[in-house]
């Protein structure tokens, strides 16, 4: 091979890689976050040391979101509880806090119209439990 040629295909795996690279930036730049915003509804089922095992139907609003963080509410026979929350960079988990539980929800993205959202609250009135939601509205 001479020299011109050799240098010439080296040009153009250079110029490929950049594309290539370029090409991929671009495209995790353009993924599309998911919308949380909706009415969320299911079944949470807890254990607790206090309550023993419970199931009970669940519903979350979940009514701002910007990027990857949102706001919602739930209410539940002792009022109104406000949350708020990221979605994680993998475009699937989730995790959201309430200013006056101890506790966490981590949940997954699992589709659309569905989520999974486990709570975990340890301490005195440890709590753990689990919701499969389906978005209604």
């Amino acid at each position: 091979m001479n020299y011109k040629l050799t240098k010439q295909m080296n040009l153009t795996v250079i110029f490929v890689s950049l594309i290539m690279s370029l090409t991929l930036h671009q495209a995790k730049a353009e993924e599309v976050i998911p919308s949380l915003l909706g009415t969320w509804s299911g079944k949470n089922n807890t254990v607790s040391e206090k309550k023993g095992y419970k199931t009970r139907d669940k519903t979350i609003q979940i009514t701002e979101q910007k990027d990857r963080r949102f706001k919602g509410y739930f209410t539940y026979s002792g009022g109104r509880v406000d949350f708020f929350g990221v979605i994680y960079p993998d475009n699937k988990s989730i995790t959201w806090v309430s200013p006056g539980s101890r506790g966490y929800n981590h949940g997954r993205i699992l589709s659309k119209v569905k989520i999974a959202a486990c709570f975990v609250e340890s301490g005195i009135d440890a709590t753990a439990g689990c919701a499969t939601l389906k978005k209604i509205k």
